[in-house]
């Protein structure tokens, strides 16, 4: 079967969206030989109804999966090298001729089976064409003044994805009950909450562990991925890893594609909601440290909550769910980089790493991070319990 490709920097600022839709198209491409399990028509916001099996007919379901993520992986990813369009053409006529030359498949289902494939992936691709994402907005400025976001040093990057979270929704009431309570109140005095709480980020860097650094630098994400997409490369492996029967991978895709973007949408509504400072301007400026620097710079959005850590509590309750909560498993993500797998006992032994390294890293504080794993958690158990993807 033909999946996404999973390198670094294939993704790029659509990630989330790319992954979101190629995961509902290969479900649904399959669905119809999944007699458990329910199309998310009408389900998901506006989403349009989708083709349906021929009764009586057979089809070979692999061959509807390779169409529909074929298309979907062209029309996406169209400033793909030459090199990368060429291997996602061979993939594909690979798999189909495999396909062609089963004996238990005749020439009509096969066909039947691409035609399907092909025309969910094509309703799929004109309804994400309508999720507001090519929406074009204002220049956003960011409110000014005392302990508020602002681009920081060295490089000052802008606002990244400040009106993301008015895309369309996937699951109407995946947010609720999901917003973080507002942070500490600004403030210079040395005995205060937010005092506190910036301080301790300058008192961790200087006491860092060569293994503390390694963890901070692992999720640096750059470079490598952008804006959160390390987690779709840590679902492509663990599946990878597990190479489960097409049905399971299929519903595994659907359910954490649907998670993963709703945790943006619900993180960067709430960043953009509060938009607090990150800690390098503070501690430079209040604490009077003016040559501190985090691990690497620091990203262009608001600190709370922590997008890492939302991402990661939705791949863990999301992955718990298909495997259960104590799944050991070694990350290889930057193996290319020479740096060394982080292996964890359990999917929420993971969530605790990652949150330690936005602190370690010197660019987010504790409270974003704890507040982002509930958000996320949250998130993914409100979506989870809908029962969405059965009968």
């Amino acid at each position: 079967m033909l999946r996404l490709p999973a390198g670094p920097n294939i993704y790029g600022r659509n990630g989330h969206r790319y992954f979101l839709y190629s995961g509902i198209a290969l479900y649904e491409s399959v669905v119809g030989g999944m007699p458990s399990y329910q199309s998310l028509s009408g389900q998901l916001k506006d989403m349009p109804a989708m083709p349906t099996t021929e009764p009586g007919k057979a089809y070979h379901w692999p061959s509807s999966a390779n169409a529909a993520l074929a298309y979907l992986t062209r029309n996406y990813f169209t400033s793909a090298s030459a090199e990368q369009k060429g291997a996602i053409d061979s993939l594909e006529n690979a798999l189909n001729q495999q396909y062609k030359s089963d004996p238990d498949v005749d020439s009509a289902e096969y066909q039947r089976s691409v035609t399907l494939g092909k025309t969910v992936a094509e309703r799929i691709f004109d309804w994400s064409a309508a999720d507001g994402s090519g929406t074009v907005y204002p220049l956003y400025v960011p409110p000014a003044g005392p302990g508020l976001w602002a681009p920081t040093p060295p490089n000052f990057p802008q606002a990244d994805g400040p009106y993301w979270g008015l895309n369309r929704p996937m699951v109407v009431g995946a947010l609720d009950g999901t917003w973080p309570p507002a942070p500490p109140t600004y403030s210079t005095n040395p005995s205060s909450v937010y005092y506190a709480m910036v301080k301790e980020v300058y008192d961790v860097s200087q006491t860092l562990t060569p293994e503390q650094t390694a963890i901070g630098l692992y999720y640096r994400d750059n470079p490598g991925f952008v804006s959160g997409t390390h987690y779709i490369y840590m679902f492509h492996q663990i599946m990878r890893d597990e190479d489960p029967q097409l049905d399971f991978y299929a519903l595994a895709y659907a359910k954490y594609s649907v998670c993963y973007y709703e945790s943006f949408r619900g993180c960067w509504t709430t960043k953009y909601t509060y938009n607090v400072e990150r800690p390098i301007r503070y501690i430079r400026e209040v604490l009077n440290h003016p040559t501190w620097s985090p691990l690497f710079n620091t990203p262009g959005h608001p600190d709370y909550p922590s997008g890492h850590s939302t991402n990661a509590a939705v791949f863990a309750t999301v992955f718990s769910d298909l495997f259960g909560p104590n799944y050991s498993f070694t990350l290889h993500t930057y193996d290319n980089l020479g740096m060394t797998p982080r292996h964890y006992n359990s999917f929420d032994e993971m969530v605790t790493e990652i949150a330690k390294a936005r602190l370690y890293a010197g660019i987010h504080y504790s409270l974003s991070c704890s507040e982002g794993n509930k958000q996320g958690k949250k998130i993914a158990e409100n979506i989870l319990n809908m029962e969405k993807f059965k009968k």
